[in-house]
């Protein structure tokens, strides 16, 4: 039997079929070619609010507000890896998603092991700003162990509507290489995984400075 891959698409705009969803079909269609399963969720139409600092997590294993945050941790738990999609607003994400990752990530601390589940960051946008977004939302990758996953240029497609997007072929051929460069990373490392074990991981220091102010 082949082995199962599953990869994690979070679109975080509010218009399930638009820009970023059109890159997601691109990427979808691509990742199945090449035996890679997927499971898509859509966060930017839905009530999300951002974390309250409150730390239910740490002592009940999941999130104080059992929404989209919650159904999505076991999804990811059991995924390769994920890949986010988002609108550019004024530079930045679209605020749903960021406090979905926010609540995300901070509540299944120590819960889900992230080490070597890859990550991923597609941005739309009508023509500028979408690097600095394409950057935040990659930090929640980078500080976790997550490899990051490249393609030929920024994953990133650009237009008002899905429509426009079918005219951005650039953008469209950048999501077909970052699929097959998910795919061949998630196969490879599996196979690493099989064969000699996943990295060791150092957890122990943790530096903080409480020196009495003065």
């Amino acid at each position: 039997m082949e082995p199962k891959y599953n990869i994690l698409l979070v679109n975080g705009s509010p218009h399930v079929k638009g820009c970023i969803g059109r890159a997601f079909d691109e990427l979808e269609r691509t990742l199945h070619e090449n035996g890679i399963s997927t499971t898509r969720i859509n966060v930017g139409n839905k009530e999300i609010r951002g974390c309250i600092g409150c730390n239910y997590c740490k002592t009940h294993g999941k999130c104080v507000f059992d929404d989209a945050v919650n159904e999505t941790a076991p999804l990811l738990a059991e995924a390769d890896g994920m890949i986010v999609g988002t609108p550019v607003y004024y530079a930045g994400a679209n605020g749903q998603l960021h406090a979905f990752l926010d609540r995300l990530f901070y509540s299944t601390f120590g819960n889900i092991d992230y080490n070597q589940k890859v990550g991923a960051t597609v941005v739309s946008s009508r023509r500028a700003g979408s690097t600095s977004a394409f950057d935040s939302l990659n930090h929640f990758f980078s500080m976790n162990s997550m490899p990051v996953v490249s393609s030929t240029y920024w994953n990133e497609v650009h237009g008002f509507t899905a429509e426009d997007v079918e005219s951005d072929l650039e953008g469209l051929q950048t999501m077909r290489n970052l699929a097959r460069n998910t795919a061949f990373l998630v196969k490879a490392i599996r196979a690493q995984k099989e064969k000699e074990g996943l990295p060791v991981q150092e957890h122990d220091a943790f530096t903080s400075f409480f020196a009495e102010r003065r």
